[in-house]
């Protein structure tokens, strides 16, 4: 399964992207800032890229919840609910609606979400992730 990442707004404090999987819209997304220079941990947005998404337990949030694997210079970038870039700490939230700054309902587009990634990979399908 393959996850897109498509970054639609880009501000000086956080990133609205839109999110497909296999090439069907999903969801829209908030993010961190995207930086050109060097990250600032809590506030800067994953690099753009490809990595593999696998689902692990959360010592934070106490659950399993889908972690990006190998982010350079990143560790434990996961997707789980939150409305805007103060909710995360370089994470990708989902969300139903879009704001001005924001996304909305983001414990339903989650949830969403994460069944189709749990059922691929349940299925012994690799599931990725494209950030652009």
């Amino acid at each position: 399964m393959k996850l897109m990442l498509e970054r639609v707004e880009k501000a000086a404090d956080y990133t609205i992207g839109s999110l497909s999987v296999d090439d069907d819209w999903q969801c829209w997304t908030c993010e961190d800032e995207v930086r050109d220079g060097p990250k600032v941990p809590g506030q800067t947005a994953i690099p753009a890229g490809t990595y593999q998404v696998i689902v692990t337990m959360s010592n934070r949030f106490q659950r399993p919840l889908p972690l990006l694997v190998n982010v350079p210079d990143f560790d434990g970038i996961r997707i789980h609910p939150g409305n805007t870039a103060a909710d995360t700490d370089g994470c990708i939230l989902p969300g139903c609606d879009r704001y001005a700054n924001s996304v909305g309902r983001s414990r339903v587009a989650f949830e969403a979400l994460f069944t189709k990634i749990k059922d691929a990979i349940a299925k012994g399908e690799k599931v990725t992730i494209e950030i652009a």
